[in-house]
């Protein structure tokens, strides 16, 4: 099959998903700086670990009340200007949280009310990019691309821009907020750059796709029995990761005294293990398969949290979170090019909608509960969450051992096993994460 003039080949990502690059590097330096400023302004009006988590919580609330119909508007608008109207979102609600410190009127509601604001911003903007992604890169390249948006993700997110956030909010508490504001603005206009392809997804020749009833995408991720098992898999691990890293930043803010522009290095710290098992996740694929990459990455992760829950020290603690925070970027390159192999695109954005609803559907419950896990001991939550998160991964491990069945590069054929969800597909077309 020649290479349609959208999509280029693994070795070329080519200029249409290098913009797309761009605008997720911008948009997560926004997150980035904005994620750390308001748990710093959090902690600066209380200390009590519950108060703290639910920040946590509400950062989650956005994909189990918004996943769904987040999903829906992806699929049927324009996903260039979804992008840009969810940046536009969050561009007023950092430009609100300024205002209200700059007038000295700031509080724990204004900072809830904005975390919701990124929040849905976030399930707009993460719902669309993963849904472009197949429109602009052949299946072949799915690993190499979702790796690399996956490391601005992490990377600039947790290594670029915290620092630059700890520093910020340590020379002037409303400098994150304007900084961060300016980074949504700059991937707001990228993303318009993008070609027409990127907007729906299409057929070979080039013709729209119409989205299909939510019905539909719902019940072909139900009806894949693969598909839905490794939901369910990852709705237990994300819920045991949720109830780990509750208190993250009351932490090192107060058990190991990290001062707040420090904290923005022990976050980079963090991000560094991040990016490493984004780039590291493709060629794990390539050596040891998609399910060993799997299973070795869940293991890697609860590891990590174990390590956080025993470190003496912030540097330790430092350097298990960075393992921990390896193995999430390692499971998450593969889980979501398997999804966009396996999912049909004009289904795409409705699905990962659904899934991603249900597999955070008890994260605000866990973080609260690792909340007054906390009281008892503010690193007993991550010994907890790491050690249920190795158990049910090995438990696991021959469902994430058939991964590899499930998908072949482009012009191949997917393994398909009974009930696999062919008799929901057949109404409509082929062809997404973290």
């Amino acid at each position: 099959m020649k290479d349609s003039p959208t999509k280029t080949s693994d070795a070329q990502l080519g200029g249409a998903f290098n913009r797309l690059w761009g605008a997720a590097v911008t948009s997560n330096l926004a997150d980035g700086i904005a994620r750390l400023a308001i748990p710093l302004a959090a902690v600066a009006l209380t200390t009590d670990p519950v108060t703290i988590a639910l920040f946590t919580a509400l950062a989650y609330v956005p994909w189990l009340l918004f996943g769904v119909p987040a999903g829906m508007i992806v699929d049927h608008f324009d996903r260039r200007r979804v992008m840009a109207a969810a940046n536009g979102a969050r561009l007023l609600a950092a430009a609100g949280v300024a205002l209200f410190i700059a007038t000295d009127n700031i509080s724990v509601l204004v900072l809830a009310l904005a975390t919701v604001v990124f929040g849905v911003g976030e399930t707009l903007y993460d719902n669309a990019t993963s849904a472009i992604i197949p429109s602009v890169v052949r299946k072949e390249g799915l690993d190499k691309a979702n790796g690399l948006i996956q490391a601005a993700q992490v990377g600039v997110d947790m290594f670029v821009a915290t620092p630059i956030s700890g520093v910020l909010y340590s020379l002037a508490v409303v400098l994150p907020m304007v900084v961060g504001g300016a980074g949504y603005l700059v991937a707001a206009a990228l993303v318009l750059t993008l070609p027409l392809a990127a907007a729906h997804a299409r057929h070979e020749s080039g013709e729209k796709v119409a989205p299909v009833p939510l019905k539909e995408a719902v019940g072909f991720v139900w009806h894949h029995r693969y598909l839905r098992a490794l939901v369910l898999f990852t709705t237990v691990i994300g819920t045991a990761f949720a109830l780990a890293q509750a208190v993250t930043a009351l932490l090192f803010l107060d058990r190991f005294a990290v001062s707040p522009a420090l904290f923005g290095l022990v976050t980079a710290g963090i991000g560094v293990g991040g990016v490493a098992g984004s780039l590291l996740a493709g060629l794990a694929v390539r050596r040891i398969g998609r399910g060993q990459t799997m299973l070795w990455a869940t293991v890697l992760g609860g590891l990590g949290l174990v390590g956080v829950g025993f470190a003496p020290t912030a540097w330790i603690a430092t350097i298990a979170y960075g393992f921990g925070a390896a193995g999430v970027s390692m499971w998450n390159v593969p889980w979501g090019s398997l999804r966009q192999a396996i999912i049909p695109g004009h289904m795409l954005g409705r699905a990962l909608g659904a899934i991603r609803t249900f597999a955070w559907s008890l994260m605000p419950l866990a973080t609260l509960v690792g909340g007054l896990i906390a009281k008892a001991d503010l690193q007993l939550p991550y010994i907890v969450g790491g050690a249920v998160s190795v158990v049910v991964a090995l438990a696991g491990a021959p469902l994430l051992l058939r991964a590899d069945r499930y998908f072949e590069p482009e012009g191949g054929q997917a393994t398909a096993a009974e009930g696999d969800g062919s008799a929901v597909a057949a109404t409509a077309l082929p062809v997404p994460p973290a």
